[in-house]
């Protein structure tokens, strides 16, 4: 069985602790690695290190830092198929889903490589007597990101490229169940010219979690996961004096309009609501179609698609539509809740309670599931279930609608099926929720925008990537000067202060 490895300047390490996670098949059940888990004296060893690295790569210009962008960009290129293939063999998730999950950290890097534009300061001439202000954004110093398992590419990329081209050093921890591709993109930039040290990828469970958050030299954290995980780590960042931006979970709605057009929207809610097995925080969970006939017609176009989906392992390459969940606490979870929404009486229209793949039987695979006449009541909706299940909760009206949306707790992204545009313009603009989508299920903001939710789907003032990444991994300073162009001048200055 192989052993994997921390990540520290620059050369993969065995872990000391004689702790490991098993990292798992999803397709077979079967156990393919082990995940060494850091001590605390481990990371704080790699921290002090990643100190030393930072201070000569903060001292790089920033068209040199690019630079190393640019280079790592073209090797996560040119091995994309070997690292969309990490991806699914450890998540589960299909070829074109692994694909898909690098490219998109692909372009934030991409982004990454105008980093001299964005580091630009400010400058006023002259603002008082022979005095000139100007600010200049410097790096925090080292900070650290802790990323999920659901996208093993793109969120460790989102981190790492925004923070290091900032000049930063970065302490990376990956999700023990995934830690793979992290480790692969780490010897990726370390051959585009980052130097030794600059990033460093500790495995490790709460015990490096926790030693992240209450080291002095952190100081800055990003995270992405569930809620309850995301405020933990963003009050205890925020105690201890650190910078943090924390993305929890998520309730995505989609709402459907008597004037959509109900085939364009049934195939949206199919991909957005069943991808990647449904373990996206921006997957749509909630379709609210408005008014009876419009939900009668919704559910009768998506019980045969979603009943023709196809499930099974990622080897299975184009003729799959999902793979399997990522753990079989995962499985057992999901199959739960839909179990419970049963009970509280939601109609299922398609169960996909105990899928078994000939072949696969122990795998962690869960059939696509379609609940129509929800509640918000219901534990269904009210829970974020991260697997293949669609709810259908009707509106009698449009204001129905959006007042659902509203007064749930999540904001993290929306989306809008309509043929009006009056409807979409007021539903964007009154909708509480930080990413909306008009006739687009899945409003994930290109890379020179920002990406974050609202509510408790986000905790910190800055999004990820595009220019509010710039903004968190670096902070302003404003220097005031006046030059002197004699004694003279200087002695009569003083004497104008001292009266």
């Amino acid at each position: 069985m192989e052993e994997l490895h921390h990540w520290i300047d620059g050369q993969r390490v065995k872990g000391t602790s004689g702790r490991f996670t098993d990292v798992y098949n999803p397709a077979t059940g079967e156990v393919q690695a082990r995940t060494p888990l850091a001590t605390t004296a481990e990371l704080d060893k790699a921290i002090a290190s990643a100190a030393e690295a930072q201070k000569g790569w903060a001292a790089t210009n920033p068209q040199r830092r690019a630079r190393v962008m640019m280079r790592f960009g073209q090797l996560i290129n040119e091995h994309m198929d070997e690292l969309a293939e990490l991806v699914s063999r450890e998540h589960g998730k299909t070829i074109p889903d692994g694909r898909g999950d690098v490219q998109r950290g692909l372009e934030v890097i991409e982004v990454c490589m105008g980093a001299p534009h964005m580091l630009k300061g400010e400058y006023t001439d002259d603002g008082g007597p022979g005095i000139d202000l100007y600010s200049m954004r410097q790096p925090l110093g080292v900070v650290a990101g802790i990323v999920p398992f659901n996208f093993p590419a793109m969120i460790p990329l989102w981190k790492m490229g925004p923070a290091l081209v900032c000049g930063n050093a970065m302490i990376l921890k990956p999700s023990e169940r995934v830690p793979s591709v992290s480790l692969r993109l780490a010897e990726l930039i370390k051959e585009a010219g980052l130097p030794d040290g600059v990033l460093q990828v500790v495995n490790g469970d709460k015990e490096v979690v926790d030693g992240i958050l209450d080291n002095d030299t952190i100081q800055g954290v990003g995270f992405v996961g569930s809620t309850p995980i995301a405020q933990y780590i963003y009050g205890r960042a925020c105690s201890n004096g650190k910078r943090a931006q924390c993305f929890g979970g998520a309730k995505n709605h989609m709402i459907i309009m008597p004037d959509a057009d109900l085939d364009k929207a049934a195939d949206a809610l199919v991909g957005a609501g069943y991808g990647a097995a449904g373990e996206r925080c921006m997957a749509v969970s909630v379709a609210v179609p408005v008014g009876k006939d419009t939900a009668d017609a919704l559910v009768e176009k998506l019980i045969p698609k979603v009943e023709a989906l196809k499930v099974g392992p990622y080897t299975a390459g184009d003729d799959v539509d999902f793979g399997p969940v990522i753990t079989g606490a995962a499985r057992d979870r999901i199959n739960g809740l839909v179990e419970k929404g049963v009970e509280e009486g939601a109609t299922l229209a398609v169960d996909g309670r105990g899928f078994k793949l000939q072949g696969y039987e122990n795998g962690f695979f869960v059939g696509p599931s379609l609940f129509d006449n929800v509640t918000p009541d219901m534990e269904i909706y009210k829970e974020e279930i991260f697997g293949p299940v669609l709810s259908q909760v009707r509106a009698d009206t449009y204001d129905d609608a959006l007042n659902l949306i509203m007064d749930n707790p999540y904001g993290n992204g929306v989306a809008i099926y309509t043929a009006d545009g009056d409807t979409a313009r007021d539903f964007a603009h009154k909708v509480n929720v930080g990413m909306v989508g008009i006739n687009f299920p899945i409003p994930v903001p290109l890379s020179y925008h920002s990406f974050g939710g609202w509510k408790k789907s986000a905790f910190g003032d800055l999004n990820q990537y595009g220019p509010d990444a710039f903004k968190f991994y670096t902070r302003t300073k404003t220097v005031t000067a006046r030059w002197f162009s004699g004694i003279k001048d200087a002695a009569e200055f003083n004497f104008k202060a001292m009266d």
